[in-house]
């Protein structure tokens, strides 16, 4: 079982635009070649509140007066601080504060399988702090943002440990780092 953070972002490091806007990403079809054997290997997500707000706008209620299903299995924790729409018959859990109690919660719900800190960099980041993340694998798309919410807004040191470089879904390249923790760290 690992948790890992998982996504994509543009070449510059930007997963969503100044706007918060993922609308830069859907220009390019298709998922990454190893996405369906990623999510089977999923027991719990991890999200922020700014990525479930993006999901429940524009792949939830983006038709009017007609929601569609949450496309997750696994349960999903929602870290916020805002009171959020709920999706009926989704199991999902918003939650606030320390991510460590979470992530004992989400290790029990997973059963052996993975935990995927999807979206936000800020929440990746805090399971970083909390030294619970184990893997970083990234889709990198051969363009640049302005500006906008950044891939991982903290400083690893250890450095990341690089494990391997893919040619993902075109145009996209795959990075896959495993996160090292020094003993005084530990």
């Amino acid at each position: 079982m690992k948790t890992i953070y998982y996504g994509a972002s543009s070449l510059n490091g930007f997963i969503a635009d100044e706007n918060n806007s993922l609308d830069w990403l859907f220009q390019f079809s298709g998922e990454p070649p190893d996405f369906d054997s990623f999510i089977s290997k999923v027991g719990a997500i991890a999200m922020g509140s700014t990525t479930y707000q993006w999901i429940y706008d524009h792949q939830i209620a983006h038709k009017p007066g007609q929601l569609e299903p949450w496309p997750y299995q696994a349960p999903c924790w929602v870290f916020t601080t805002r009171e959020l729409p709920q999706i009926p018959n989704a199991e999902i859990n918003f939650v606030k504060g320390d991510v460590k109690p979470v992530h004992d919660k989400m290790t029990q719900a997973a059963k052996g399988k993975n935990i995927w800190v999807m979206g936000g960099g800020e929440l990746a980041g805090q399971f970083y702090d909390a030294k619970l993340l184990n893997e970083i694998v990234w889709q990198l798309a051969p363009l640049t943002l302005k500006g906008g919410a950044p891939v991982f807004p903290r400083t690893t040191n250890p450095p990341l440990k690089l494990i391997t470089v893919n040619k993902a879904a075109a145009p996209f390249v795959e990075l896959r780092y495993e996160v090292a923790y020094t003993q005084h760290n530990k």
